[in-house]
Formats: C-alpha cells, structure tokens, sequence
C-alpha cells in the first residue's frame, strides 16, 4: 500500500512536472511565433505607409492636371470665338434672305436654255458680293459655309457640303443690312444681271436671322501644322 502511495505520488509529480513544462514550453513558442508575427507586421505597416505616400502623390498629379487641362473663363470665351469663326456654332443676328428660282420667262428662238436657269456661278456671285459687302455669316438651304464647302452644279440640283439641293434657293446672310442688300441691289450688280434673263430674285432684310452651324466632317489627308516658319 505505502509502495502504491509512493508510485502514485511519482506519477503524480511527473504529471505535475510535465504540466509545467508544457505551459513553459507552451508560451515560449508562443513568444517565438509573436517575435516572428512582429517583423511581418512592421513589413506591413511600411507597405501600407508607401502606398498611401504613393496615393497622396498620384492625388497631386491629378490635380495639377486638372488645372492644366481646365480653362479659364478667357481661354473658354476663346474656344467659343474660334468655333464661331469656324463655322461650328450656330448664330443669329441682323441680315437678309436672298430667295432665288429659275426662269418663268419663255426662252427666245436661238436663245441658249441654260440661261434661264441658276447655275453655281451665280450662286457664287451672290455669296461673293455678300462677303465682300461684310457677311460674317452665310447659309444655302440651310449648309453653313465655310472656308472648305463647295458650291458646285450636280445635274439638275446645286451642290453645297455634298448636300443637293433644286430651286428656289435662300441665301441667307448676317451683317450690315444696309451693306449687304446695297451689295444685290446695286445698279448694273448681281440682281439686275440675273434678271435680263428672268432669274427670280428676291432681298428680304430682316433684324433677325438663323444661320445654323456646320454639320458636315473636316479631313484634313495632306496637311499637317507647320513645325517652323519658312
């Protein structure tokens, strides 16, 4: 019995030992893998640390892109100025409406039939003495030009931005009103001429006129901006 009591009190001493021992082995290998956690967390934190300074530095790029990129109410009144001049914006103001249609006058035994017709070259008389009398504007049947429209004859129909169109035709012109009817009217002008030949005209001024924007494509295949002056 006391031999008993002696073995049992070992076993219980070695149980006790082999507790204790692995508690303390138990938090040594703990500490072990918190020293080893430590550095990765550090690792980390720098990493995330970078990428904010990178963000913030990203941040400021965008910023001073944008305010390179945004203009100002004076270069934005500059933009809306070229386009104006462009032809790209539509525009409104005092002008006149020049109404043309082809003879109703019976043609004369001999006479040539194509002169009791509109033809694009009196077409472009028009236009022509409208811009040299000060049009900052100008329409045909509704085709804003522009310094690469084109007024060409195509069969029966007058060609203007590759759009066709027949008689009766409306010009349609801002600026002066004075100027630009004087510039038709004029005695032995542009209308008088027409008229020998009973081409239908006809100059309406008005204090407001609608000229609409240009709609067609802009190609430019063989020129480019010039690097230098020559």
């Amino acid at each position: 019995m006391r031999k008993l009591r002696q073995i049992l009190g070992e076993s219980w001493s070695i149980t006790f030992l082999c507790v204790i021992v692995g508690v303390i082995l138990s938090t040594e290998f703990r500490q072990e893998d918190e020293l080893e956690t430590l550095p990765q967390i550090s690792e980390l934190t720098t990493q995330i640390l970078k990428l904010e300074q990178e963000q913030e530095n990203l941040q400021k790029k965008i910023s001073a892109l944008q305010q390179e990129f945004d203009p100002t109410a004076e270069e934005l009144a500059t933009i809306e100025d070229l386009k104006m001049y462009a032809g790209l914006t539509a525009l409104e103001g005092s002008g006149v409406i020049v109404r043309m249609d082809d003879s109703k006058t019976n043609s004369n035994v001999g006479d040539n039939p194509n002169l009791y017709v509109i033809h694009d070259e009196d077409i472009l008389r028009i236009v022509n003495e409208l811009r040299a009398a000060g049009a900052e504007a100008i329409s045909i049947n509704g085709q804003r030009l522009i310094a690469t429209s084109e007024i060409r004859c195509a069969g029966p129909t007058l060609s203007v931005n590759n759009v066709r169109s027949a008689p009766p035709y409306e010009i349609i012109a801002i600026g002066d009103i004075k100027n630009l009817e004087s510039s038709i009217k004029m005695r032995g002008g542009v209308e008088d001429a027409l008229k020998v030949w009973g081409i239908q005209i006809e100059v309406l001024t008005l204090d407001n006129v609608y000229i609409p924007s240009y709609s067609g494509d802009f190609r430019h295949v063989f020129a480019k901006v010039a690097e230098k002056k020559f």
